[in-house]
Parts: C-alpha cells; structure tokens; sequence
C-alpha cells in the first residue's frame, strides 16, 4: 500500500476514528482536540490539555487550534452567506 493509498483509508475512517485501528494515539490525541473546542459542551481542561502537550509542541498546538477554530468560523460564516458545501467533507449529525 502506497503513503498516498493509506492516506485516503484513513480519510475514509476519520468519522469513525475511535473505533479505526488507522490512527496513531497523536492523532487520536488531535482529533479528540478537535472536537472538544468545537462543540460547546465539551471543554479541553488542565489534564487533557498536559496529555497533548506530551505528543505536540507549543507551536504545533497553536497551528492545530488554529486551523480547527477556522474551520469553525466557516462552517458558521458559509450557511449564512449561501455559500454551499462542495461535497468534500460528510459530518454525521449529532446524536
């Protein structure tokens, strides 16, 4: 399997990645970060937050924070602005 080829399952398990055997705990770690500055009623707290620093630099925390908290705002900005999604990314609805 090419880099290229294993990139593209992990794509196709990113939705399911709790359950994947894909993902390395790193990425684990971001995908979890992810989703606890997303949605509102999680929180990212002291201990969490010392479990990522343990697998990323300061810098690569801010780029991850970053780039999640941007797809954030465009996921608000776009529906308001009739901006339509280009079928690149399915979420499920939460439960």
């Amino acid at each position: 399997m090419t880099e290229t080829e294993g990139g593209l399952e992990k794509v196709a398990e990113v939705l399911g990645w709790r359950d994947s055997n894909l993902f390395s705990p790193s990425e684990r770690l971001a995908l979890e970060y992810a989703e606890r500055i997303t949605y509102s009623d999680q929180q990212v707290d002291d201990a969490f937050f010392a479990e990522l620093r343990m697998h990323f630099t300061e810098a690569q925390v801010v780029e991850l924070t970053a780039a999640v908290a941007f797809e954030n705002f465009r996921s608000k900005l776009n529906p308001t602005l009739g901006v339509e999604a280009q079928g690149f990314c399915l979420v499920p609805r939460r439960k």
